[in-house]
């Protein structure tokens, strides 16, 4: 497999920091693309550079190897986000929304050519074994991992459940590397948690939209209502943060719990008339039915930063178009584009960029970004992580509908800074240091929300600029639904 295509892939499937994890379609119907003339100067050309690399390059190559390469290229250039999917990299795609997997139970990212762990996931083989965030694999079994994609060792550390497998580690403060043999097992990523952060007070994390997300919202809201006073709960935190996407119609689903039946939650707009659609608030499912009705009233505060992806945004611009939540924290990551899985006749498949989405108020966030309501950095003092963020990628779509939404985007950046990449790694989200969502419960209890720098509301007046300080219920605040 091509390392441009593992490298691609690798962010799609792990995106547990960088936030691209994409919102899909899944297709049946790959005819719908119709053939199409081809150009006879342009595919001269690419015979005559194909018999001249068989030809004249230094070592012999496959028929097969070069086409592989020549459709990967092809779809690479499109976007950061548009690839050919082999039968294992739609495998491994498919995985990912299914949040079911043969492994060891850790995030991981790349940091300067060694995996790095992200967390452990509770109650899996890595928990267990004492492996921390932060440390460095620097070895797999008897492989190094210095210079290997990240998908490729993630693809080492899975495997069938019952099977050992070595990892060396370079753990900070620790002289010697740290050697575990761990036993993989069946792992379940549980893509929503939550718990009463006080009585009366719920907090909801989704880490990821899988096709169970919706449902499971439900599930955990109902328990919620009877853990609270009088069978219901006075304030709602839902906790986007770094949340990454997944699959569009589990945005769809998690914002219909909270809007009521019918609105519009997200449109999207391509060249095929199957990707011009508008998706409406429903009760997929029928899972819906056992919802409260109190939460589609209770006041609500949703957390983003620029690790907030894709599916997530949809969540996040529904409910605050619709102002049903105050959205706080920071610009969200701006991947307004979606992709469908189009499968092909040969065990493999296409993901291709096949429209823009846009907000049920016409907005698109595309290299751009939700903007939150109150502007919340990460830290008391205004320090937050740098982010990678859609319109850092190559060759990534423009905005259809702000053109001057890349100099918006470009202008929240802002120098990562050694202690703030510190005070990350130490802290978690819904933990007690947690400065953000500390500030979302004072919104939620009218008490003065103390932010980082002036909501973007700020700009408007004075008066706006106080509202936000105290944390009073301004039109975008309300727990209200729009009736």
């Amino acid at each position: 497999m091509p390392n441009s295509k593992l490298k691609q892939f690798g962010l799609i499937m792990t995106g547990v920091v960088a936030g691209v994890m994409l919102s899909l379609n899944f297709s049946a119907n790959a005819d719908k693309l119709g053939p199409q003339p081809l150009p006879v100067d342009e595919m001269r050309a690419f015979a005559d550079v194909f018999n001249v690399v068989k030809r004249d390059y230094v070592e012999p190559v496959e028929d097969k190897s070069l086409f592989t390469h020549a459709i990967t290229g092809m779809l690479s250039g499109l976007d950061p986000h548009s690839a050919y999917l082999d039968p294992d990299a739609l495998k491994e795609l498919q995985v990912g929304t299914q949040g079911e997997f043969g492994g060891l139970g850790i995030e991981v990212s790349m940091e300067d050519g060694f995996v790095k762990v992200v967390s452990p996931i509770e109650d899996t083989p890595a928990f267990r074994a004492g492996i921390k965030a932060g440390d460095l694999i620097v070895q797999i079994d008897d492989t190094p991992v210095k210079g290997m994609a990240l998908d490729a060792a993630v693809k080492r550390m899975r495997g069938k459940p019952q099977t050992k497998v070595t990892l060396t580690l370079a753990r900070r403060g620790v002289a010697q590397p740290v050697v575990v043999q761990l036993m993989r097992e069946v792992i379940r990523v549980k893509s929503v948690k939550s718990n009463l952060i006080e009585p009366g007070y719920g907090y909801m994390r989704i880490t990821q939209f899988q096709e169970n997300t919706a449902k499971s919202v439900v599930e955990q809201l109902g328990r919620l209502g009877k853990e609270g006073r009088e069978g219901r709960l006075k304030g709602l935190v839902l906790d986007l943060r770094n949340d990454p996407g997944g699959l569009l119609n589990g945005a769809v689903g998690v914002a219909s719990a909270f809007l009521p039946e019918g609105v519009a939650v997200v449109s999207t707009n391509g060249r095929t008339e199957g990707a011009q659609r508008e998706y409406r608030a429903s009760n997929p499912g029928d899972f819906l039915r056992s919802l409260p009705a109190w939460v589609r009233q209770v006041p609500m505060v949703v957390l983003v930063n620029g690790g907030s992806a894709s599916a997530s945004e949809i969540v996040a611009g529904a409910l605050q178009d619709h102002k049903r939540a105050a959205i706080m924290g920071t610009r969200t990551f701006g991947k307004g584009s979606v992709q469908t899985i189009l499968p092909l006749n040969n065990n493999h498949a296409l993901k291709l960029t096949t429209a823009r989405y846009y907000t049920p108020a016409g907005r698109s966030i595309q290299a751009k970004g939700i903007d939150p309501d109150i502007v919340v950095e990460e830290f008391a003092d205004g320090g937050s992580a740098r982010r990678l963020r859609e319109s850092d990628l190559i060759g990534h779509l423009g905005n259809d509908r702000d053109p001057d939404a890349e100099n918006v985007a470009n202008g929240d950046k802002k120098p990562e800074s050694a202690a703030n990449a510190e005070r990350t790694k130490r802290y978690e989200f819904g933990g007690k240091d947690d400065y953000q969502l500390t500030q979302a419960l004072n919104k939620l209890k009218g008490l003065p929300v103390v932010a980082s720098k002036p909501a973007p509301e700020a700009a408007k007046g004075e008066a706006a600029k106080v509202e936000a300080a105290k944390g009073s219920e301004t039109p975008k605040a309300s727990g209200a639904t729009k009736k």
